[in-house]
């Protein structure tokens, strides 16, 4: 077929541009194969070259779209293929395998990008990375964008709809935010899963609050309710007081069992020296690894 004969025109013109201009010439050569690669893919999708008369043909080329890539060596004007179906057919949905390759790789790197700036690295230091990296001048509107990216699926994955677990595990840690013009520790509520069929924990949501009183324990709680989430066996955490009201106003009637790592750890503070922690902590253990009610008591 004719596009067979446009491949080595394509490769030849590339070695051209490279061997006159070196390794500068490097997107324009991206892009001529990029263009050419989607053309070749339309023509096996129709399984017609243009104006090729055949039998087998499966729709008509409908012309081109303009559309700009910004990559790694630069910026790619790509001239995307459309296609229309046959008289009477119906719609064909054909869209370039290559150019969503590429656009899967700017989504990366936008992710990549959100993630510096959430993680405090200045615009001015995520252009100055981009540029050394990988030869973009990224601008604070595109660092802006990327991170609007990274919320809406942070957004998506939070408020995702629960079903049922076996288990819930309730617990919280500490970190430094910059709260008000200052920085505080602020408790990151956490809720971990059970799965009842195959027993694989699940992370079901994380909140961050001032502390870990009632109101913010009992509102993340209410959350999950409200996004479907059933318990059908225990809920374990630590004895904290303000998780412990908001679970028992928001789960009732669901047993309750604390925590082997909060109650170890509650349990040194009764000893009379730290010499006897290791001792203490393996008798602990070993209670709570015995199979038997009655041996665990004794």
């Amino acid at each position: 077929m004719a596009h067979h004969e446009e491949q080595p025109a394509a490769i030849e013109s590339v070695l051209e541009l490279l061997s006159e201009h070196g390794l500068g010439a490097m997107a324009k050569a991206m892009q001529t194969l990029l263009n050419e690669a989607m053309k070749l893919e339309r023509s096996e999708f129709l399984r017609a070259s243009p104006g090729e008369r055949t039998d087998e043909r499966a729709g008509h080329a409908n012309g081109f779209k303009d559309k700009a890539m910004r990559t790694r060596v630069g910026s790619l004007a790509l001239r995307v293929p459309h296609v229309r179906p046959l008289p009477g057919g119906a719609p064909l949905g054909f869209y370039p395998q290559s150019l969503e390759r590429g656009e899967r790789s700017e989504r990366a790197l936008k992710l990549a990008i959100a993630e510096m700036y959430v993680q405090g690295v200045s615009t001015r230091r995520v252009t100055e990375i981009t540029r050394e990296l990988c030869g973009l001048e990224v601008t604070s509107t595109d660092v802006s964008r990327a991170a609007a990216e990274l919320d809406a699926q942070l957004t998506a994955w939070r408020e995702r709809p629960l079903g049922r677990c076996a288990y819930l595990v309730l617990d919280a840690r500490y970190e430094k935010v910059r709260h008000s013009g200052s920085v505080i520790s602020c408790a990151v509520l956490v809720a971990m899963g059970v799965r009842e069929e195959d027993g694989k924990r699940m992370l079901l949501g994380v909140s961050v609050s001032l502390s870990e009183a009632e109101v913010h324990w009992r509102a993340f709680l209410e959350g999950l309710r409200k996004r479907g989430l059933e318990v059908t066996k225990l809920v374990t955490s630590d004895d904290h007081a303000g998780l412990r009201a908001a679970r028992r106003a928001v789960f009732p009637n669901l047993p309750w069992q604390h925590c082997q790592f909060h109650l170890q750890q509650n349990a040194q503070h009764y000893l009379p020296n730290v010499a006897l922690r290791p001792q203490v902590a393996g008798d602990l253990r070993s209670v709570f690894n015995t199979a038997d009610r009655g041996e665990a008591d004794e």
